[in-house]
């Protein structure tokens, strides 16, 4: 949740800026003569939340007034279209918006210190008067049984409409600096999901999978058997809504296709003989929470669980999509980029280009040592400005990860194919190296790789 704010570089123009503030509101939100009867239905919507949202700023009644307001605002809101949603939010942000006196002056306050002291004093006034009511509006809604969720999925909205409302940004910031202290994570517990969890938490992971989807209960079940572990955080405040959650297999070495790890009819193997802990699948779940990183803290608690119950474990890597590859690599080829030799390029192409070629043996292996290589090239080089340009990779590089090896048609299903080319790669955790790995990588963006990877660059 710490994304950057842009700044204005005079504070008072910005100010400035909203003198207009409440027309521009009403213009984009309140319909006018001939409107369409969806305006009109926004406008009486807008008309049921403004009273409860001034009886919210000024406080009146005591704890059971407040709770019956935010229960009548969230359903007001829950039952409200996205075009609504986005004009309630506008009217948050305007009605529980600071004093504008007080701000312009601690504003100027700062701007004529003449010392520390003063400077201090200014700067300690600024902050009262920064705070807005909006982050206690918020808070109203943690006396609801649902509140936190409902603030989540707020969130959610909020991201949704700021490209097209850029003014919710500051509304975005009061209720980031909210959920940060919420989803503290001190507050997370860490729990193991098994086949006799809740069937409400089982039906979630059905729901929110979105690595490999789950196709029925068979199949979670054997997601959930005996060889197999699933770990998720939660909050106490959401006790049903796992936040994140990985899956794992235990089996002897790496096994080098999804298909096999998701084999319904594969032998239950004893997980005491197994060696290694593979981390197929990790799925945040909450769109509200985008921004917030609980995958390191989660596969650190994970693999500490893991080597505490089986101390033969000795090996924990995943087994993980190249979700941008095959875009990558088809925008590459289009723009004729040098790849690879320009006749050797061709030939890529047009073999890709039939639909059948996974089925064809002898020129899928001759597919094979191109592909990695140009794997291991979108892996390592390819970048969206300082970061790794697939996003899987930077998840796991940022947790201090190495790229361990390549894995040629390691899914062939619909949805693998149509990603990467079937193409999947390990990340493997060394728990002496996680620390370093991870600071190299935030320092100079430094990508910790195995020699084998590494060479199929030259």
């Amino acid at each position: 949740m710490n994304e950057a704010i842009s700044s204005t570089p005079n504070p008072l123009s910005a100010l400035e800026r909203l003198r207009h503030w409440w027309q521009r509101l009403a213009a984009a939100v309140l319909p006018g003569a001939g409107e369409s009867e969806t305006n009109h239905a926004t406008s009486r919507l807008l008309g049921e939340v403004k009273p409860l949202l001034e009886e919210s700023r000024a406080q009146r009644g005591g704890e059971i007034s407040a709770r019956d307001r935010a229960e009548r605002i969230a359903a007001i809101y829950r039952g409200a279209s996205l075009v609504q949603r986005a004009a309630i939010l506008d009217l948050i942000t305007h009605e529980f918006a600071p004093d504008r006196d007080e701000l312009e002056k601690a504003i100027v306050a700062i701007q004529a210190a003449a010392n520390d002291a003063e400077l201090s004093r200014a700067e300690a006034r600024l902050r009262v008067a920064l705070s807005a009511p909006r982050a206690k509006f918020f808070t109203q809604f943690n006396l609801l049984p649902e509140g936190v969720k409902f603030l989540v999925d707020l969130r959610a909205d909020l991201l949704a409409a700021l490209p097209q409302a850029p003014a919710l940004e500051v509304l975005k910031v009061e209720l980031d600096g909210l959920l940060e202290s919420w989803f503290d994570p001190g507050f997370l517990e860490l729990r193991r999901i098994t086949w006799y969890s809740p069937a409400l938490v089982l039906e979630k992971l059905i729901a929110y999978e979105a690595v490999h989807p789950i196709q029925s209960w068979n199949d979670l079940r054997n997601r959930l058997d005996t060889d197999r572990r699933c770990y998720a955080f939660f909050h106490p405040r959401l006790p049903t809504e796992p936040l994140i959650f990985v899956e794992i297999a235990l089996t002897r070495g790496l096994p080098g296709s999804v298909q096999l790890l998701l084999d319904q009819g594969a032998p239950v193997k004893d997980p005491q003989t197994a060696d290694t802990a593979v981390f197929y699948s990790i799925s945040n779940t909450q769109k509200g929470l985008r921004g917030v990183n609980f995958g390191n803290l989660l596969l650190k608690r994970v693999i500490e669980d893991l080597r505490h119950d089986l101390p033969r474990l000795g090996v924990f890597a995943t087994l993980s999509p190249l979700p941008g590859f095959r875009k990558w690599l088809a925008r590459a080829l289009a723009e004729k980029r040098a790849l690879l030799p320009a006749e050797e390029a061709g030939t890529l192409a047009d073999a890709l280009a039939r639909p059948d070629w996974p089925a064809d043996t002898r020129l899928s292996e001759a597919l094979r040592e191109p592909m990695e290589k140009l794997a291991a090239r979108y892996l390592l080089q390819e970048k969206s400005g300082p970061q790794p340009l697939d996003p899987v990779a930077h998840f796991h590089l940022n947790n201090g990860a190495l790229v361990s090896r390549i894995y040629w048609l390691a899914d062939i299903s619909t949805h693998g194919m149509d990603q990467s080319y079937g193409m999947m790669v390990s990340y493997r955790y060394e728990p002496s190296d996680v620390e370093k790995n991870h600071e190299r990588f935030q320092h100079d963006g430094h990508i910790a790789a195995a020699r084998r990877v590494m060479r199929l660059l030259d």
